[in-house]
């Protein structure tokens, strides 16, 4: 049922070439973040021999994987703000451990920075998107 009062659905507008180069961008860091923390801390320096169950810490990381691959983008916001908890761990383990463990703490805090930029600029790109879709024809 359609009428004045309310419009029928338009369809999504295709995504610029700009969005979808971070949306896969943000997917694939995400994707590296946990492949990491997984792989730390089962297999390259966990913090008991053979395993430790620090691996769950990478749970909430896959919770915004869906919302990243439907183009949710409350979660690329969320997901911008739950990254510097990883960075804040990646920062204090790259100062306080020695080893592999540091290594790997600085490439946490690399992917931990292009996941946040790449959130930050997905959802500014599709702003703009969204209000030069509203603005009115001259």
């Amino acid at each position: 049922m359609t009428d004045s009062t309310h419009p029928a659905p338009t369809a999504p507008r295709p995504a610029s070439a700009a969005a979808h180069w971070t949306r896969s961008l943000a997917v694939a860091s995400l994707l590296a973040l946990i492949a990491l923390g997984l792989a730390w801390e089962l297999w390259l320096a966990p913090l008991r021999e053979g395993g430790s169950w620090w691996a769950i810490k990478v749970l909430p990381l896959t919770l915004p994987l869906a919302g990243l691959l439907k183009h949710r983008m409350y979660t690329y916001r969320w997901l911008s703000l739950l990254v510097w908890l990883y960075f804040t761990e990646g920062a204090v383990r790259a100062y306080s451990d020695t080893g592999r463990s540091a290594t790997l703490a600085l490439l946490q805090l690399l992917l931990c920075v292009v996941l946040f930029t790449a959130c930050a600029l997905h959802v500014r790109l599709r702003l703009r998107a969204a209000k030069a879709a509203a603005a009115p024809a001259t």
